[in-house]
């Protein structure tokens, strides 16, 4: 988290630039540190995700003070053309995180570690033209040493009867996935974070908190 400048007119906002430039410059050079000094053990697609998450790797093995690392994959509003596109989207999202838990396995790291995936949106059952629109309901992957595998929630149906408007209706709210791993994995305050109580969900064989 960055705080924003403190008050005290342009001097002292020249003074919060001139730190964070040079904060900025000293975590570029220590992350270039790790990077030439901690080898992945597994080959990662030459994708933009495969690249990001490769890094990922190396900073966790470097046992660096971050809990939280982010990376994104953009690319699935599909309205058009999604026959071609969604199956690429996929394969490299697949191909990244494939390599991600691998790496982070021969590194001893996979049982220190929780992988999530969330997306801004789901997609519609039906196709409007060659693709299909923003819908209510989206799948979350969890992975981990620390993760029950297996399908949790309820199986979605895609009958009519079922659907709410046209979309698949949710069933996790997904907050309470959030909350879960706010409070089991990072020992947080999940209601303080989250602005309400959510339920936890049982995703976890064993938990940090």
């Amino acid at each position: 988290m960055m705080q924003g400048p403190p008050h005290g007119g342009a001097a002292a906002t020249g003074d919060f630039l001139e730190r964070s430039a040079l904060n900025a410059r000293v975590y570029a050079d220590r992350i270039r540190t790790i990077t030439a000094s901690i080898a992945n053990k597994v080959s990662y697609p030459q994708t933009p995700l495969g690249n990001d998450l490769r890094l990922v790797s190396q900073l966790i093995a470097s046992n660096l003070p971050t809990r939280v690392y982010y990376v994104k994959l953009g690319g699935f509003d599909t309205h058009a053309d999604q026959l071609q596109r969604h199956p690429r989207l996929l394969e490299e999202l697949s191909g990244g995180l494939a390599a991600f838990i691998e790496d982070l396995k021969l590194m001893g790291n996979l049982s220190r570690t929780t992988v999530m995936t969330f997306s801004e949106f789901g997609r519609r059952v039906h196709e409007n033209g060659s693709g299909t629109d923003h819908g209510e309901a989206a799948p979350m992957f969890l992975a981990g040493g620390a993760i029950k595998p297996g399908f949790h929630g309820k199986f979605p149906s895609l009958a009519a009867s079922n659907l709410h408007r046209g979309d698949i209706p949710f069933t996790t709210d997904f907050r309470s996935i959030y909350a879960t791993l706010l409070k089991q994995w990072l020992g947080a305050d999940d209601a303080k974070i989250l602005g309400g109580k959510f339920g936890m969900v049982d995703v976890f064989a064993k938990k940090n908190a």
